[in-house]
């Protein structure tokens, strides 16, 4: 019984070990910043308040910089989730919860001619196994200098994106991130979005002038160098987005 015992806290602490975290990250399309100021105020006072109350402590909410071509147009909103049941049970309790439904009725009941965006993406992640769970950074500089850099990689086929998922993971690019300080805040293959097959990621830093610092640094890397050679990892990437963002003020992070 002694063997046992021992066995079976041995399985769940490594069951637990290995959990991967899911993302869901919403995109808004705007056309205008009366479309920007609803999204803010629906997302300020309501829906981040919402999702506190449901457990989810810390939401990220970036927007391009002005020097971004997205800029005035995109917004993202990052959201970590244990268990995909979560988004039903967000879903749900949202349609239940009153002052959510007070607090966003300007976003929530907006007419068909007025609405507050032009579309809405629901884009769903799991997590790498070299970073299983999100990070999220703290700077001392103000957040409207702080730049999140959020990237897409599209693969021709379902085979070649699997290779670059490899390439991050055993291959060890996002070993290179980690080990320069690029402070990623996840890694994450998509299971829904309109892109597929894609992986997307977010690295994280002080101000500008630290990401391009970063960026140097990373493809003057030995590791870097090495790695994108390799005969194997060729032609895995046929597409490429990528935002320069920075945290809005009522973001968690």
């Amino acid at each position: 019984m002694k063997v046992l015992f021992i066995f079976l806290i041995v399985v769940t602490v490594g069951f637990s070990l290995s959990a991967r975290d899911f993302y869901q990250l919403k995109v808004y399309t705007i056309n205008s910043e009366t479309q920007e100021a609803v999204i803010d105020n629906y997302l300020e006072n309501a829906f981040l308040p919402a999702l506190h109350r449901a457990g989810i402590k810390k939401v990220g909410v970036f927007k391009p910089i002005a020097e971004d071509p997205a800029a005035g147009t995109k917004i993202f909103v990052f959201i970590p989730l244990k268990d995909l049941n979560q988004i039903d049970k967000i879903e749900t309790g949202l349609t239940k919860d009153k002052k959510y439904q007070k607090e966003g009725e300007e976003y929530i009941n907006a007419a068909h001619d007025n609405p507050p965006y032009e579309r809405m993406e629901a884009i769903l992640l799991k997590a790498f196994t070299s970073q299983p769970e999100f990070y999220a950074p703290e700077f001392s500089t103000p957040k409207s200098e702080q730049i999140f850099e959020l990237r897409s990689y599209e693969g021709a086929t379902e085979k070649l994106y699997q290779k670059k998922v490899h390439m991050f993971n055993e291959g060890g690019e996002a070993a290179i991130f980690q080990n320069l300080g690029c402070n990623p805040v996840f890694f994450g293959e998509v299971l829904t979005g309109s892109k597929m097959p894609n992986l997307m990621y977010m690295t994280s830093y002080e101000n500008m002038e630290s990401n391009k610092e970063h960026w140097k640094a990373f493809v003057d890397s030995p590791a870097w160098k090495e790695l994108k050679v390799k005969p194997e990892y060729a032609n895995t990437v046929s597409h490429i987005d990528k935002w320069l963002t920075y945290p809005t003020n009522y973001s968690d992070f």
